[in-house]
């Protein structure tokens, strides 16, 4: 049966994760400032995140990320179901991800850029089939997988990177950061919802992602901040407001 686009809002930016809380601790802060500048925001999640050591099911983990996203002030929270633990760039995958980008139109979406060794391997998963969807969402004639789908042409694509992880992402030259000062304490209040992933014997992952986005943000002025990487290199036609805009 065919969908309709317009049956589904158009958003500005949407963040692509793994799991719920992926996206609150990669970039919450950033998410929650672009709501506050009037975009329309979005995060995706691939799977439930269930099974999961502290969690009763998937009930709960689909409540705190409801409650995160709340808390973001993000307009849609969507989740896939892709299998947690299991989760496999594959042709399916990738379509799946791409109908979602061809019903929500957006003009940036932000995910993973690497692996994150010692971490899940989902996210290293979760990286190839975001750069295939983002791919698959502008291709004409192929409209037998898209339930009559126009296509949709995604602006700009983002990586980001987890608070707590290594930088991975050196090999692209195009790195800037986001100042979320005033966003810091909203992105921690969003991680906090997660209960079953962050009780109080793992209170230390907080000063962890603190100390993170300060360590970030020092670095290009502010006091606090997210650093994400474009795969292409960025450009200005406005020398002046490129360097200078805060």
């Amino acid at each position: 049966m065919d969908v309709n686009a317009e049956d589904y809002p158009a958003l500005d930016v949407i963040a692509v994760g793994a799991h719920p809380d992926d996206a609150e601790i990669a970039c919450g802060g950033t998410l929650a400032r672009l709501v506050r500048q009037g975009y329309q925001v979005g995060i995706l999640d691939l799977t439930d995140g269930e099974p999961t050591p502290y969690s009763p099911g998937p009930h709960v983990r689909l409540e705190e990320a409801r409650r995160a996203a709340e808390t973001l002030g993000v307009h849609q929270r969507l989740t896939l179901n892709l299998p947690n633990r299991r989760l496999f760039d594959s042709f399916e995958a990738r379509i799946a991800l791409a109908k979602e980008f061809r019903k929500y139109r957006p003009k940036i979406v932000i995910g993973f850029g690497d692996k994150t060794p010692l971490a899940s391997p989902d996210h290293g998963q979760a990286m190839q089939i975001t750069d295939a969807a983002v791919f698959y969402s502008r291709l004409t004639k192929w409209d037998e997988y898209f339930q009559g789908l126009p296509e949709h042409t995604i602006s700009a694509q983002l990586y980001f990177r987890l608070a707590f992880e290594s930088s991975t992402l050196n090999s692209y030259s195009s790195h800037f950061t986001v100042d979320i000062g005033e966003t810091l304490e909203t992105k921690l209040a969003a991680i906090r919802c997660y209960a079953t992933q962050f009780p109080p014997a793992k209170e230390y992952v907080f000063d962890r992602i603190r100390g993170a986005a300060m360590t970030a943000g020092a670095a290009a002025g502010f006091s606090a901040g997210e650093t994400f990487v474009s795969p292409r290199p960025l450009g200005t036609q406005d020398l002046m407001k490129f360097v200078f805009s805060r």
